[in-house]
Order: structure tokens, then sequence, then C-alpha cells
């Protein structure tokens, strides 16, 4: 299983660089995730669907589908590609700290 140091933390993730304890997720290990992906700075959009999904992990223990994020943010579909162009469930979750979602997102 990879792992990655980070704030003086070792994190393991999943083969695709997900984070498996989402316990270890801050701002800044969001914002290192985000990097990765290629998304520079986020933004208050990128962080209203970043809280709307790890809220409702929290809450629930899964992530929500996808009708639930445009719904519950008011973002188009086709606007969260946009924030997250490797979409909702690759991108948005893994900057989440989510574990990689299983169904659709």
């Amino acid at each position: 299983m990879p792992t990655v140091e980070f704030e003086g933390k070792t994190m393991d993730l999943d083969e695709d660089g997900f984070l498996q304890n989402p316990g270890l997720w801050s701002e800044t290990v969001a914002q290192y995730f985000a990097d990765q992906e290629g998304l520079g700075r986020l933004t208050d959009e990128h962080w209203k669907v970043v809280n709307m999904i790890r809220n409702y992990y929290l809450q629930f223990g899964v992530a929500p589908m996808i009708r639930k994020v445009v719904k519950d943010t008011g973002f188009e579909l086709k606007y969260i590609y946009t924030l997250f162009p490797s979409g909702p469930a690759k991108g948005a979750c893994k900057i989440a700290g989510l574990p990689k979602p299983t169904g659709c997102v």
C-alpha cells in the first residue's frame, strides 16, 4: 500500500491515491491532493463541493450521489466537471479525503 508523508504524519493511500483514513484529512491535505491532481489553488467553489461531499460522508458513511452534490451546491454538473476535470468521484472525493467511492458519485 502506498504511503505519503505530510505534516509529520504517514498517510496510507490506496492504489489510486485515495486516503485510507479520512480522520487524517485537513484543508492542507486537501490542497496537497489538489496539487497532485493539477488543480492549483482551491477556490471557494472547489471548497463548496469538497465540504459538501465531506460533510455528507461524515454523516452517512458514503459519498453522495452526484444528483445530491448538484442539488446541494447549486452547481450544474458541467460546472462541477470544470472544477474537477477527473470527475466528482475521482477528483472531488479524493480531495475531500474520502476512500475511493464504490458506486456512482
